[in-house]
């Protein structure tokens, strides 16, 4: 019991977040009144919900360490999508824009891909060189994504109004299945896909706690991991009112919205990917990269389309033709980079180049 107390005394990023939600709500009425204010407001809230998601970036590292690959990964992206779900839905109630949540999954590929991917790349080109990742994965990743991309997000551009309806639903059970299947081949039947395990590496001993796996409390870090969750979706709910008057205060796009919904729900990926790739595990990168780019497709896409139907508000998630080239793109370029089963700089550059562009047309 002590030993719990004094683990959860250590939890700072929790009474960070509760002391900046009551301040926050107390104030809040004063701060939405001037454009400083929502910008000061927003600032807070949103430095506090990238503090919160270290937490979550903290805990899903733990888990990942218990239970290894895939089941490390796995854990990290659903929770990385738990979180940007809860944002999307929260801030589509409060704008009621039918474009965010198409705008937030395409900003959360192209941060996952490009700037987490590229650069753990060149963080770990420069470190160790190439480094090697079982190539398998990146083949069903992308596989997968192209798939999803193609019936969500471009479909619908041929659709006829009076089937789209239609076609939503059916889309929610077909990305359903998908997960299931896909998941169930990556932790289960082609578990082996989404591990690279290096020659010269000695096998663990599974009798001696030399891995320190037994010693780690999986309930602790679970139930932390879900209320961080929890705390992020409750401070996002403030935030969501703060953004959107900074954004009409100034002038800006919503999509720049999306994309600091994208930042905040990819922040633990992009620390522990760094790590990752630091220590030459750029399968865990991979993983990370590819498998939450898959899963903020798969599963946001039903989630805003169930929510939106019972809000009773209208949903458009047909991409743009900007989006559509730079989605081409973003795709094309990894399907060449990795088809060889080792990321280099010259790679990771590419991706950070596509990513300065997604930015660049951001304020075009």
């Amino acid at each position: 019991m002590r030993s719990l107390l004094r683990n959860l005394s250590k939890e700072y990023s929790l009474f960070v977040a509760l002391i900046a939600y009551v301040g926050v709500t107390q104030f809040e009425h004063t701060l939405v009144l001037s454009t400083v204010g929502n910008l000061v407001g927003f600032s807070l809230l949103f430095a506090v919900i990238i503090y919160t998601a270290l937490s979550v970036a903290h805990h899903a590292e733990k888990l990942a360490e218990k239970f290894g690959e895939p089941y490390g990964t796995l854990i990290l992206t659903l929770s990385a999508v738990l979180v940007e779900i809860v944002i999307i839905a929260i801030m589509m109630v409060h704008e009621h824009n039918p474009h965010l949540a198409r705008d937030t999954i395409y900003s959360a590929i192209m941060l996952d891909i490009n700037a987490l991917l590229g650069m753990a790349a060149i963080i770990g080109g420069i470190r160790h060189g190439e480094q090697p990742y079982n190539v398998d994965s990146s083949n069903s990743y992308l596989s997968m994504l192209l798939v999803a991309i193609g019936i969500a997000m471009v479909i619908p551009h041929f659709m006829d109004a009076a089937h789209i309806e239609g076609y939503m639903l059916f889309t929610v059970v077909l990305f359903v299945l998908l997960y299931i299947t896909f998941t169930r081949i990556q932790v289960a039947s082609h578990k082996y896909f989404f591990e690279y395990i290096p020659q010269e590496e000695e096998a663990c001993d599974v009798d001696v706690e030399a891995c320190g796996h037994q010693k780690i409390n999986g309930w602790y870090h679970g139930v932390n991991l879900v209320v961080s969750i929890v705390i992020i979706g409750v401070l996002s709910e403030v935030l969501a009112v703060f953004m959107g008057n900074t954004l009409s205060a100034y002038g800006l796009p919503l999509s720049i919205g999306a994309v600091g919904v994208a930042v905040i729900s990819a922040s633990p990926e992009l620390i522990t990917a760094v790590r990752a790739a630091l220590d030459n595990r750029m399968q865990t990168v991979v993983n990370i990269a590819l498998g939450a780019s898959l899963a903020t497709v798969l599963l946001t896409v039903p989630a805003v389309i169930l929510v939106t139907r019972l809000m009773g508000m209208e949903i458009d998630l047909a991409i743009t033709p900007v989006q559509g080239v730079m989605l081409g793109l973003t795709l094309l370029v990894s399907i060449v980079n990795f088809n060889d089963g080792e990321t280099n700089v010259l790679e990771g550059f590419l991706h950070v180049i596509l990513f300065v562009v997604f930015v660049y047309l951001l304020f075009i």
